[in-house]
């Protein structure tokens, strides 16, 4: 493993080289504003307490939700919240893989986070944090033997959400906007350029990950099981941060307007975002059909490097 010392992380900030895969790929993974959710920008915590509740603390996080973009990470956080010994950072902070966060330094990124109890957990979640190149060896740097939790879904599904996000954001901060036909191809080819392809190539950033953490670091969660029932997927997580289980399937009910599962906790229901099960554009089948094609030889690598399979076109 390949990690600075966190003391050499306090005292001096460092600019790093991206790994050769991506330089060779020509990876562009830095995000447009308009590509955020709303609210993403502001850099704080959500708390806005004149006064921490006694005995209570701001930590490092314990466990960082590190991606991937539209792979479900806002429900695993909301659904992981649900347990009482569990301290969710409110918003995305994008500390390791922007720069100018980066530059302001460790106080400044635990000032982010939520207070807690001793007891508690502290989890942060920035899925920008899996396609960066930087991501992985600050990270390392801050802990090297924090507890990451990845969820992904079937990547071209991803890249269609990806898409759909954007398309919505776009529309409305009145800009314009094209068919997601003519951003997959360009001169009657994939264009595996488009930064929405690039995430989904999931291998690419795993085996940055996996310079810097051990494979047993990182739990991954399957997006699209949560989806259709979160309680086993959840249940998986308590077990990999040594939570005693608190999650029962009675803090989730299936909202039939929606098409999702949502939350039921402390006597109150609530759902996700309305900007989250938004519904997809029809893609056309041939195009769909050269994404999966693309696609499957990145996914079969991807299951070596993490040995599991996933079930994915």
């Amino acid at each position: 493993m390949t990690c600075f010392l966190a003391s050499a992380f306090l005292l001096v900030l460092q600019t790093y080289a991206a790994p050769p895969e991506f330089v060779q790929a020509g990876f562009d993974i830095s995000l447009d504003p308009l590509d955020l959710d709303p609210g993403l920008l502001a850099n704080v915590s959500g708390d806005v307490t004149s006064s921490p509740p006694p005995g209570t603390s701001k930590r490092a996080p314990h466990s960082i939700i590190i991606g991937v973009r539209k792979g479900g990470t806002r429900a695993l956080l909301e659904m992981l919240d649900i347990h009482p010994e569990v301290a969710a950072a409110a918003t995305e902070v994008h500390f390791f893989d922007w720069d100018e966060n980066y530059a302001k330094g460790f106080e400044w990124y635990r000032e982010l986070m939520p207070y807690s109890y001793p007891h508690q957990i502290t989890v942060e979640k920035t899925p920008g944090y899996f396609t960066s190149a930087l991501a992985p060896e600050r990270i390392c740097a801050m802990n090297s033997s924090i507890k990451l939790l990845l969820i992904l879904r079937d990547p071209a599904e991803r890249v269609i959400s990806d898409y759909t996000q954007v398309y919505f954001n776009r529309l409305e901060n009145h800009k314009p906007v094209q068919a997601i036909e003519n951003l997959l191809v360009r001169n009657g080819a994939l264009n595996i350029r488009y930064k929405a392809i690039q995430r989904s190539l999931y291998d690419v950033h795993m085996r940055n990950w996996l310079r810097h953490f051990p494979l047993e670091q990182i739990h991954i969660v399957d997006g699209d099981a949560l989806i259709r029932d979160p309680l086993p997927e959840l249940q998986k997580v308590e077990r990999f941060l040594n939570l005693p289980p608190r999650i029962v399937s009675s803090n989730f009910y299936f909202n039939q307007t929606k098409g999702f599962y949502c939350i039921r906790s402390d006597g109150r229901e609530r759902c996700l975002h309305e900007s989250k099960g938004r519904p997809h554009p029809a893609v056309n089948s041939t195009v769909l059909q050269q994404l999966r094609s693309y696609l499957q030889e990145h996914n079969r690598t991807f299951f070596r490097l993490v040995k599991r399979t996933f079930d994915w076109q």
